[in-house]
C-alpha cells in the first residue's frame, strides 16, 4: 500500500510555527516512505477564508521545501457531494433537523452542566422529525441511533502517534455523553460540517494516513464512525505533539503567533524554522 498523506490548512491566516510543523512532519513520513504528500484547503468558511490567505501559504510552503504530487484540492468546490453524505445519513435515520442558536443551547446548558469538561447538546431538537426540517434549521446526528449501527465487535481505528499508538475501540457511552448529538449539517452554508468534510475528502484524495496534531484527536472516532456509516474504510492515524509556547499555549492558536512570512523578512532559512519546531 502506497503510503499518502495530506496537510489541510483552513486559508483563514498566515501559516505560523505549528502549522509548519504539521506540514513538514508529513510531507517528511510522505517522503520517508515513497509514498505522496497531498495538499487540500478547507475552505468552506466562505466569509473568514481569503484567497490571499491561499496564495500566501501556498508560498510559505514552497519556500519551506514542501512540493505536493496532485493540485490542491478546494474544500468549496465540494458542497455538493457533502451535501449526498448528510442526506445518506438522513436517509438511514439517522440524524433530526435543530433550529436552536448558540444563544439558546448555552441557555439550555446552565448549571449544573456548566463547567463539564465537554460542552454537550442538551437535546433540545431531539423530538424532531427530519421531514421537518426548515431552511434555517442544521442537522444533528442522532448519536444514539448511529451507535446502535455499531456490530457487536466493534469499530476501531489504528492510531501510530507514539502519544496514543494502539488500536482504539470506538466508545459507544464516550460518544453519546461526552460527544453527544454533534451538527452534521451546517444552517449557515447549508453543506456538511467541517470533520465530515474532511474525513470525506481524506477517502476522495486517498488518504491512507492522516497526520496531524494532538489536539485533534477526540474528533477522530466521531470521524470514524461517520465513516464506517457511510460504508468507507477509514484510514490509519498519526496524531503528533503540538509546538507550544513558554507559557504551554499552542503557537498556531496565539494571538501574536509570528508568520513564517514575517520570520521570512527577517531572514530566517528554512532549516531554522525545521530547528525551531524539532526538525
Amino acid at each position: 500500500m502506497t503510503f499518502v498523506t495530506r496537510f489541510a490548512p483552513s486559508p483563514t491566516g498566515p501559516l505560523h510555527l505549528g502549522h509548519a510543523y504539521s506540514a513538514l512532519l508529513a510531507h517528511d513520513m510522505a517522503r520517508a516512505a515513497g509514498g505522496q504528500f497531498l495538499l487540500r484547503f478547507e475552505d468552506t468558511d466562505l466569509e473568514r477564508c481569503k484567497p490571499e490567505y491561499t496564495a500566501q501559504i501556498i508560498d510559505d510552503l514552497t519556500w519551506l521545501g514542501i512540493t505536493w504530487d496532485a493540485a490542491p484540492l478546494m474544500q468549496s468546490h465540494y458542497f455538493d457531494d457533502y451535501n449526498q453524505s448528510v442526506d445518506l445519513l438522513i436517509s438511514a435515520g439517522l440524524t433530526y433537523p435543530c433550529g436552536c442558536s448558540r444563544k439558546d443551547i448555552a441557555a439550555a446548558m446552565a448549571a449544573p452542566q456548566e463547567g463539564a469538561p465537554h460542552a454537550v447538546y442538551p437535546q433540545t431538537c431531539k423530538s424532531r422529525s427530519i421531514s421537518d426540517r426548515g431552511s434555517s434549521d442544521a442537522v444533528r446526528l442522532h448519536m444514539d441511533r448511529a451507535c446502535a449501527k455499531i456490530p457487536g465487535s466493534g469499530m476501531s481505528f489504528e492510531e501510530t502517534g507514539y502519544l496514543k499508538s494502539g488500536i482504539h475501540l470506538l466508545d459507544k457511552d464516550t460518544l453519546i455523553s461526552e460527544v453527544g448529538d454533534i451538527v452534521i449539517g451546517r444552517k449557515d452554508i447549508q453543506t456538511a460540517a467541517y470533520f465530515l468534510a474532511s474525513a470525506l475528502d481524506d477517502i476522495r484524495q486517498g488518504i491512507t494516513h492522516v497526520v496531524r496534531g494532538v489536539d485533534l484527536f477526540d474528533f477522530t472516532q466521531v470521524q470514524v464512525l461517520l465513516l464506517s456509516l457511510l460504508g468507507h474504510t477509514p484510514p490509519v492515524y498519526h496524531h503528533h505533539m503540538l509546538i507550544r509556547d513558554d507559557d504551554g499555549k499552542r503557537l498556531a492558536k496565539r494571538d501574536d503567533a509570528r508568520a513564517i512570512s514575517l520570520y521570512r523578512r527577517e531572514g530566517a532559512s528554512p532549516q531554522d524554522i525545521r530547528d525551531m519546531v524539532g526538525l
